[in-house]
């Protein structure tokens, strides 16, 4: 039996892990039969890198008419098994040094990308008639802000009660909804951070991030995608409306990583 699925944001960092996990060290080959994933992008750049098995489709995954034919590719592909909802909008503002306007704006930008992708998965899975997995990508930052990060704080959070919510609601019709809340991960935009710094500073946000997580270290894209992988496969088939940190410990062990004025 072929599968298919759908990952936002499937070109760099957590998305693209999670499109090569899925997808297997062999290509997604099981006893001759052979995954596909419809990876969703704003930068066509972005899966320059993509074989045969992953169906780029280049736009917003915020748009319905995206997400309607990101489903539609999958489901031409195979069995449509899961979503991915990872794309993400990474900037701060704060309320009281921010049009009203743009920050209600950046919240918006966030919690779309997974109304939009949740809401697409469980409208195909219930026309197909098949069970389905959706799993939403958070933060640690949903339980823990830091200072500055208001919109995506409040969006992570809103996406968390979203997954419970959809989980309730759908779980009698075979559609499972979970989330991962990673905490740092050493992505491309996160190693583009570092090298922008003098060799002194870089040293100093290591360091700094090594004592926020008690394993001592960040994540690999990889490391949070096997957790994705492994909530949209049978072998979690009775978990459901979970949110599943993927952050070293950080937000048990919940240091504030900013100094209060």
């Amino acid at each position: 039996m072929t599968f298919s699925y759908v990952v936002t944001g499937g070109g760099r960092g957590i998305g693209k892990a999670v499109v090569e996990r899925l997808l297997g060290e062999k290509g997604g080959e099981k006893g001759g039969e052979k995954d596909t994933v419809v990876a969703v992008e704003r930068d066509p750049d972005a899966l320059a890198w993509a074989g045969p098995r992953v169906i780029p489709l280049i736009g917003d995954a915020a748009d319905e008419e995206v997400a309607a034919w990101a489903a539609d590719l999958a489901q031409e592909a195979g069995i449509l098994r899961g979503w991915v909802n990872n794309a993400a909008v990474f900037r701060d503002a704060s309320v009281h040094t921010s049009p009203i306007a743009e920050v209600r704006a950046l919240i918006a930008a966030n919690l779309d990308l997974a109304v939009v992708g949740c809401a697409t998965a469980v409208r195909h899975f219930l026309a197909a008639g098949t069970p389905g997995a959706i799993v939403n990508v958070t933060s640690h930052q949903a339980t823990r802000a830091v200072p500055g990060s208001l919109p995506y704080s409040t969006a992570k959070a809103a996406t968390e009660g979203l997954t419970r919510a959809l989980a309730v609601e759908y779980g009698r019709h075979g559609i499972r909804v979970n989330a991962v809340a990673p905490g740092s991960v050493a992505t491309e935009r996160y190693e583009a951070f570092l090298e922008s710094q003098t060799p002194q500073a870089r040293q100093a946000v290591e360091e700094q991030l090594a004592m926020l997580h008690p394993l001592g270290r960040v994540a690999t894209p990889a490391e949070v995608a096997s957790v994705v992988a492994h909530l949209l496969s049978d072998e979690a088939a009775f978990v459901n409306g979970a949110t599943i940190p993927v952050d070293g410990g950080r937000t048990v062990l919940g240091l504030d990583p900013e100094a209060r004025e």
